[in-house]
């Protein structure tokens, strides 16, 4: 059975134009893989390339919502839109799943009034995958509940270990509560109520508490914060992939390396910058809604776009929001 992804079209700084390229791609390199671009539908169509497999279809959508537009306005005034229709489509069966790397907020909302929630899971949440010495670790949330109470985060870590081993292929994924010391008793309020709460909860592999140091040494496999640290998490993380090769150059000038010497270091370390480009990841999926939803960076590019579309038919294929439903 193909599996058929509605794309907003219209989402991104770069869209439609860097979006349609990339959702063809998806297209193109995975035949079970059925795409569906929402947008205006005469400027989307002029954007196909000749050699669009059948594959690809356009549903119009006229309105567009900005990155900038405020979600509450954009929920309400704009019912036209690539994202609503999107979505629309996805909540009717006739997508699978909806990626967008539009407006993160007007997805969201939109998201939550036409899908609607899982089960008792109050709070649905964007999860962030960092590398680490033993692959990747999935921490929740990276900014979507920038304030929570402890029943949320265990939310979190029962979303964070589905996910967790549905696409990691994790075997009883260990979580681990991010806090200011390891022992039991450190934190705020919320910490030492989550910790309470994890340790009750039998769907969870409770590891206890774990630093910011410990996310990159994989000493859990699911980390789980509020969303305000979550989000700090996520952007110093994305930094990395910026300040760290010019560091490295840096320091190599001042050593005097040799030519081929920096090529060799700068060969390496672009493997290991690899590991923190948002553009591999293929977005972000946003886990506690009644669907599939791939929320991608705003800049994405076209390998992003790809990638995200990818990410939405793995999300399919895994059977997350099934499986989430049953824990829900």
């Amino acid at each position: 059975m193909p599996i058929r992804i509605a794309v907003d079209a219209m989402g991104g700084d770069h869209a439609p134009e860097v979006v349609v390229e990339g959702a063809v791609n998806a297209a193109k390199s995975d035949p079970e893989i059925e795409v569906v671009l929402f947008g205006p539908d005469e400027q989307i169509r002029r954007l196909l390339p000749a050699d669009s497999p059948e594959s690809v279809s356009i549903v119009d959508a006229p309105d567009v919502i900005g990155m900038a537009e405020s979600p509450s306005a954009a929920l309400r005034k704009k019912t036209e839109s690539s994202i609503h229709r999107a979505l629309g489509a996805h909540k009717a069966g006739k997508a699978d799943a909806f990626v967008s790397a539009g407006n993160t907020g007007a997805v969201m909302a939109v998201s939550l009034v036409v899908l609607g929630r899982l089960g008792s899971i109050s709070r649905p949440s964007v999860i962030g995958l960092f590398p680490s010495i033993k692959g990747q670790v999935v921490v929740v949330d990276v900014g979507t509940n920038v304030d929570c109470k402890p029943e949320h985060l265990v939310h979190f870590a029962v979303m964070g270990s589905i996910y967790a081993e549905r696409i990691l292929g994790c075997d009883s994924p260990r979580v681990g509560l991010l806090n200011v010391g390891e022992e039991r008793g450190k934190g705020n309020e919320l910490t030492k109520a989550a910790f309470d709460l994890l340790e009750q909860t039998p769907a969870v592999n409770f590891a206890g508490n774990i630093e910011g140091r410990d996310i990159l040494a994989h000493a859990a496999d699911v980390v789980v914060c509020d969303g305000f640290v979550g989000n700090v998490i996520l952007k110093l993380g994305e930094s990395v992939a910026s300040v760290l090769p010019k560091l490295v150059g840096a320091e190599m000038q001042h050593l005097g390396l040799p030519a081929e010497q920096q090529q060799i270091v700068a060969k390496t370390l672009s493997g290991v910058r690899k590991k923190f480009d948002y553009e591999e990841f293929g977005g972000a999926p946003l886990l506690g809604v009644d669907g599939n939803v791939i929320i991608g960076h705003g800049g994405s590019t076209v390998r992003a776009i790809e990638n995200m579309v990818r990410s939405g038919a793995q999300l399919v294929r895994q059977g997350v929001r099934d499986a989430l439903e049953k824990a829900a």
